[in-house]
């Protein structure tokens, strides 16, 4: 007899779910430092795979139990053309990993321990203690969430959804067209059978009449057996699953392009930017992306033109703000859209523009936005540095940082994005 087994777990074929999720709450410390180490290499919308990260074998060691040394034991060993009965064989020597570690003292190497997370954990272990603040899921967008909704009527469901009109008027059809033609049959018969009974002398007829009763007698006991109710007129209350929409966000990109904005300043930039959309994929199914470079003119590009292209001249950082503005209104009105924008500079600005830039933010962005962040790539505070830092003591929305080398972006980004009363 064959027999076929299919393996319908959930966890899949030669896989643990829950290993797995141990394994990540195991090493935890050391899996987040790994992925803050591969994020520096991603751009922004490079989110289509996990990432393989490396933890030291070291760093995953489980406590054994082995044999200690000294002591008599009898083993025995496999046959061999080295040696005879009675000699004695050295010790193997302590080997070192084939990975190009240290050896070890356990007889183990410190080869690398290769571990694939996929996207989700990815973001699970980046963003494990963040949340967006003011989060608010406002709107309308094309997501995998679902509602039920009534949709007509089934013959099978719920007793619950039973809806009895519907039977009965169903019942009420099926026993007339069950039974029309018996019905028929029936009132002829018993005319014919009422005309030879009242007759004057009904003898002649008495061989005619006693088929006739038994026949509607028949039909009627037929009649009868048609049930009142049957499974088949039954008719249920239908639902079903339809999609339901949810949020969306649009994030917007500021940044300064003019010749003070080195490359190292704008490799800066980008990590944050990185970071925040990371972030906010984690909230929002559709998310776009508004690139916006300005030195004394303000221009929306592509990431390509954004990253990579230097201007001369001075800097207009209000010409940034007034595009933002623009786009914002015409394109991404707050009835439909989460409104977020982040801005990188150096602080150089044209000293008659840091005031003006100020009141564009705060009477022109900050009522539209979720969330406004400004990061400083250098460390010298100008005067757009404290318009924006005495806008920040305003407004909870609007928060100004700082950060001048690569390994302050992370802690930065995490300052700025930390959940509500957690340790700063």
């Amino acid at each position: 007899m064959f027999q076929q087994i299919i393996d319908r777990r959930l966890a899949g074929k030669n896989k643990s779910i829950g290993n797995r999720e141990r394994f990540l709450r195991h090493h935890k410390e050391q899996i987040r430092e790994a992925v803050k180490r591969a994020v520096d290499g991603r751009s922004i919308r490079d989110l289509a795979q996990g990432e393989d990260i490396h933890i030291p074998k070291r760093d995953i060691s489980e406590p054994v139990f082995r044999h200690g040394q000294g002591g008599t034991r009898d083993m025995v060993h496999p046959g061999n053309q080295d040696y005879l009965r009675g000699d004695r064989i050295a010790r193997p020597k302590e080997g070192g990993g084939s990975g190009g570690g240290q050896a070890s003292d356990s007889g183990e190497g410190d080869d690398d321990f290769v571990f694939h997370l996929t996207k989700e954990e990815f973001m699970q272990v980046f963003f494990d203690d963040l949340a967006l603040p003011n989060l608010a899921r406002t709107t309308l967008a094309e997501t995998p969430e679902f509602k039920t909704h009534r949709a007509g009527y089934s013959s099978d469901g719920n007793p619950s959804n039973l809806h009895v009109v519907r039977s009965m008027r169903g019942a009420i059809g099926r026993r007339i067209a069950i039974g029309s033609e018996s019905r028929r049959e029936l009132h002829r018969l018993e005319t014919h059978l009422d005309h030879l009974l009242s007759h004057p002398d009904p003898n002649p007829y008495e061989a005619e009449i006693a088929p006739l009763r038994l026949e509607v007698e028949a039909l009627r006991a037929r009649l009868k057996r048609i049930p009142y109710l049957d499974p088949i007129d039954l008719r249920y209350r239908s639902r079903v699953r339809v999609p339901m929409p949810t949020s969306k966000a649009v994030m917007f990109c500021l940044m300064d392009v003019s010749g003070s904005m080195d490359e190292g300043r704008k490799d800066l930039a980008k990590r944050f930017f990185i970071l925040l959309y990371l972030f906010l994929t984690r909230h929002y199914e559709k998310i776009d992306i508004v690139f916006i470079r300005h030195h004394t003119q303000a221009q929306e590009v592509d990431e390509q033109n954004f990253f990579h292209s230097t201007e001369t001249g001075g800097t207009v950082v209000s010409s940034a703000l007034v595009l933002m503005d623009e786009i914002a209104r015409a394109r991404y009105p707050t009835a439909e859209w989460n409104i977020y924008g982040a801005q990188a500079s150096d602080g150089d600005n044209w000293h008659h523009d840091s005031g003006r830039c100020r009141e564009i933010l705060a009477n022109r962005i900050l009522p539209l936005c979720r969330y406004f962040a400004y990061v400083q790539v250098a460390e010298e505070e100008q005067n757009l540095w404290d318009e924006y830092a005495a806008l920040s003591d305003e407004s909870q929305a609007f928060a100004v940082r700082k950060a001048t080398e690569a390994s302050q972006i992370y802690p930065v980004f995490r300052d700025l994005f930390k959940k509500e009363g957690a340790a700063s």
